[in-house]
């Protein structure tokens, strides 16, 4: 549990904003067949609509970090906000495929820099030494989401037609927006409208791209877990959501001990994670026909993949210094486009004659290749003269 130094309103504030953002990227995976149907589409043509998302917020991390960078915080966040409501507002009323497509791009053009925002703030406004557990509560948001956000979107559409998801989705940001001009702090420190800021320096960008290859790694296994599950360990399906929820304690857990950890030795614990990642991922493997060890070692890979996820997005703030805004939208970007190449890479394998389990040792090798960047980026982080802000 969170400490209650960190329940501040303005940190909690954060932590909704990152739940609206994480229910409205994730809850089209449940609307889907609904769009398809309504819209006279097949569902590949309807899956556009996520991959179409992920390009917008890989796409709009570096369009609208630096504009937002020269934004007083509360300001900046709420003129994303206001791009979030509007550009679900236009999903809602979207009358065919591709404006609905054209309107879930321009949604995701504030999801980058949003959250990228949100994590820095979060960690200006911890209590000394409670940087990363601040970051880690924002980040609980976007878990929370896909806990409750998105059945609750789905079961809406369900009951309502897909249409009324996006609304409550759009009223979810309003309500948000609401919170956002009550509750947050305006910042009078050097940020100033108008102001320039720093560049993104290159010691940034080792650890953006082990971010890359740390989604990479995640999604390649977890775009085919139930399926792997299911037909190589024998889970029932009807245990398939109590599965997932597992995961999702794992997925929980590891945020906090993520945030935990990059309030300490920063660098010990992301490279033991990375290897304790890439081990869990090879056992899987050897195991996966085992049920009772497969579950176990989903969880502890779920703890394992969303520590790594908070220690590279805090790794990324230190290094920026005054870019944080910036390298902090980058790096959600990434992780976005790792999403995309690990789901397509795990799919060519498969198309190749791959069996299931062995998408595990594909993210392990994926995991693997983040081992040198992330050394890189600590031995960046680590040289005196390097400018890295409190994190």
């Amino acid at each position: 549990m969170p400490s209650p130094r960190l329940l501040s309103p303005a940190l909690l504030t954060l932590a909704a904003a990152a739940f609206a953002i994480g229910t409205a990227e994730f809850v089209i995976m449940g609307l889907l067949p609904l769009i398809a149907a309504d819209l006279r589409v097949d569902l590949p043509s309807a899956g556009y609509l996520v991959s179409g998302y992920a390009l917008g917020v890989v796409a709009g991390g570096p369009l609208l970090a630096g504009l937002m960078a020269r934004l007083e915080e509360k300001r900046a966040l709420s003129g994303l906000m206001l791009i979030f409501i509007v550009g679900n507002l236009a999903c809602l009323l979207a009358p065919g495929l591709w404006s609905l497509l054209l309107a879930r791009i321009f949604t995701a053009f504030c999801h980058a820099s949003l959250i990228g925002a949100a994590a820095v703030m979060a960690a200006r406004l911890a209590p000394a030494g409670m940087a990363g557990r601040a970051m880690a509560l924002m980040f609980s948001g976007m878990t929370l989401a896909n806990v409750l956000g998105v059945p609750a979107g789905t079961l809406i559409g369900q009951w309502a037609g897909w249409r009324a998801s996006f609304a409550a989705v759009a009223a979810l940001g309003f309500i948000t927006l609401l919170l956002i001009r009550a509750l947050l702090p305006t910042h009078t420190g050097d940020r100033t409208d108008g102001k320039p800021q720093a560049h993104l320096p290159g010691r940034v960008w080792p650890a953006l791209l082990a971010s890359v290859l740390a989604a990479a790694s995640m999604f390649a296994f977890f775009t085919y877990l139930l399926p792997t599950l299911s037909q190589v360990s024998g889970l029932p399906p009807e245990q398939s959501s109590a599965a997932l929820l597992l995961c999702g304690v794992g997925l929980v857990a590891g945020g906090w001990i993520g945030g935990r950890l990059a309030d300490g030795q920063l660098d010990k614990a992301l490279l033991l994670t990375l290897a304790l990642l890439c081990a869990s991922l090879i056992a899987f493997c050897l195991l996966a026909a085992r049920l009772p060890f497969a579950l176990a070692l989903m969880t502890l890979w779920g703890a394992l993949a969303f520590a790594l996820c908070m220690l590279l997005q805090t790794l990324a703030i230190r290094l920026a210094g005054d870019a944080a805004v910036q390298a902090s939208a980058f790096n959600v970007g990434a992780f976005n486009l790792g999403n995309a190449l690990g789901a397509w890479l795990a799919g060519i394998l498969l198309s190749h004659g791959g069996v299931l389990e062995q998408t595990s040792l594909l993210a392990a090798g994926l995991a693997g290749l983040a081992l040198p960047l992330a050394s890189l980026a600590l031995a960046s982080a680590a040289k005196p003269n390097s400018a890295c802000m409190r994190a």
